[in-house]
């Protein structure tokens, strides 16, 4: 399904945000500005300031298309992701300006969670319980069944296939043999795009946060996106920071666009 981006108006001109500044494009041009657009020479509105021009809540960027693996990638890679209700449809791609984020470096750990993990009741593994734990976070305490639900099937069935090409990776938390918390998310670059996360047991979901975070700070991973704010991780030293920084961390010393090239599964032609 093709995708819609929406409009947005700026110096009451309408403009077609996108991350890489150079993409940005002028819906209603002058012959003036077409001319200048030729010669290179019309400045281009950065994404920061088309998005400056939304309300505070509305962090849609674009609306339908599809959840094929080259476009969540595609999408991951500059800070966009779907988010919407699956009974009601369509596909909303979101891209807040201010993500809240926690560094692995700055994970804060309470005397209480310190206490709690060297109890040694609970054993964490990576990646080997990744179907389980997404349907877990799709239907624990009822959310399958909540207005506005959005872990439905076809979530399911894109992620398991980011999950098998090595891009959406989970947490889990065990009490013997019985999985009791965990996340998952995707893996973009030097950062980890925190998608759910689920407790049957009080802070397992902190649990599998926190040897996350300490796996990062060993393989030099930069962030974890948590997408939106909660108490629960405030807590854990989530944070705001703004789009450009939340991009120069997770890209290194790479463009965005020069990163979405280097993706093996764009393919030849782009999602449009």
């Amino acid at each position: 399904m093709k995708l819609t981006r929406l409009c947005y108006k700026l110096n009451d001109r309408l403009w077609f945000p996108n991350p890489d500044p150079n993409h940005s494009l002028l819906l209603d041009p002058t012959e003036e500005e077409e001319e200048l657009l030729l010669e290179g020479k019309l400045e281009i509105p950065s994404y920061e300031e088309l998005l400056k021009t939304l309300t505070p809540i509305d962090d849609m960027i674009a609306v339908e298309g599809d959840l094929r693996v080259e476009r969540l990638l595609l999408a991951y890679r500059y800070g966009i992701f779907p988010w919407f209700s699956f009974r009601s449809g369509p596909i909303q791609w979101c891209a807040p300006i201010k993500r809240f984020v926690i560094f692995p470096d700055e994970i804060h750990v309470s005397h209480s969670m310190r206490t709690l993990k060297n109890k040694h009741v609970y054993r964490v593994t990576f990646n080997t319980a990744f179907d389980q734990v997404i349907r877990a976070c799709s239907t624990v305490d009822g959310r399958i069944n909540e207005d506005g639900a959005w872990l439905g099937d076809d979530i399911i069935e894109a992620y398991t296939k980011l999950h098998e090409l090595g891009h959406a990776r989970s947490v889990e938390v065990w009490r013997g043999e019985k999985l009791v918390g965990g996340l998952y998310g995707v893996a973009v670059r030097k950062g980890f795009v925190g998608e759910s996360m689920f407790s049957l047991e009080p802070n397992t979901s902190k649990l599998a946060l926190i040897a996350l975070a300490r796996q990062m700070q060993e393989q030099g991973g930069s962030l974890i996106d948590c997408q939106i704010r909660t108490p629960h991780l405030e807590s854990l030293g989530g944070r705001y920071i703004e789009y450009k920084e939340y991009i120069d961390t997770l890209h290194g010393d790479k463009s965005v666009y020069e990163a979405c090239k280097e993706s093996p599964y764009l393919g030849p032609e782009r999602p449009q």
